[in-house]
């Protein structure tokens, strides 16, 4: 019996030989090489991390926590004559931080922190409330770092990194809610008197009301959360033996790299 060989058979034959070696080379690759996978959870909980942790930050830092009571400044008297009151304005109030209008000061609001060092917080509730919430940034803060990280690496002494981080979260949402329920315990010192009248007490605000910090720590918290539970799904994800958007080596074997959009579609 003949067999008849196609022209383009050699050249097949050749390609495929290439594609072997290339694929032989790639197999001996140091496994020390960073190797990339990415997929739309493992990327959603990055992005999430970084926006909760920054979220609290900001939240932290601002002196919109209470919004006073409507208020006018006194006029200033001088040797030039006095001068007229300024318009009402509502002073806020933060854990360490404040902003009021002088009636003497042409810029408008002056911000700035009330209290030189940390017992000059208003209230010893507050001091606690600054310590458990600051706890927590500061992990947020180092999970949103790692989270960078984990296109490249999978695992920390032998231990998911998504895992770990998902565990930081969680403890990080512990602190944060321990630190949102101490902190209308302060509302009864003398601090938040002045700005919210003699009816402040703890767990009443008063005359005051409610600033955007609060309502943004409070989601953050939540999102928190939502971080933690979702760094399992991410963890799923990276692990699926679909891979991930590039890729050398995975779970000890070599793994023919996928294209961007085959990979993100299989594992979304």
């Amino acid at each position: 019996m003949t067999v008849h060989l196609s022209r383009n058979q050699p050249r097949q034959t050749s390609l495929n030989r290439q594609h072997q070696e290339h694929f032989r080379s790639t197999a001996n690759v140091n496994t020390t090489m960073c190797h990339v996978i990415v997929t739309c959870r493992s990327m959603l909980w990055t992005l999430l991390s970084i926006v909760v942790a920054f979220g609290e930050l900001i939240a932290f830092m601002s002196t919109d926590w209470l919004v006073g009571s409507p208020r006018t400044p006194d006029a200033v008297f001088s040797p030039h004559g006095a001068t007229a009151a300024g318009e009402a304005y509502r002073p806020t109030l933060g854990i360490y931080g404040r902003c009021i209008k002088l009636p003497h000061l042409q810029r408008g609001v002056l911000c700035g922190p009330y209290a030189a060092h940390f017992g000059e917080i208003a209230s010893g509730f507050w001091q606690a409330a600054a310590i458990f919430l600051a706890a927590g940034i500061l992990l947020l803060c180092a999970v949103a770092f790692i989270s960078v990280f984990t296109m490249c690496f999978q695992s920390i002494m032998k231990k998911s990194i998504f895992n770990v981080c998902g565990l930081l979260q969680a403890i990080a949402g512990l602190f944060l809610i321990l630190g949102l329920m101490l902190y209308p315990a302060g509302w009864g010192s003398d601090k938040v008197q002045l700005y919210c009248g003699q009816d402040a007490a703890p767990y009443r605000s008063g005359l005051c009301t409610m600033g955007w910090a609060f309502y943004t720590a409070m989601g953050g918290t939540v999102l928190t959360f939502v971080c933690a539970v979702f760094s399992a799904q991410a963890e799923i994800a990276t692990s699926s033996d679909k891979g991930g958007l590039l890729f050398l080596r995975h779970q000890g074997r070599t793994v023919i790299p996928a294209t961007p959009a085959t990979a993100l579609e299989r594992n979304c």
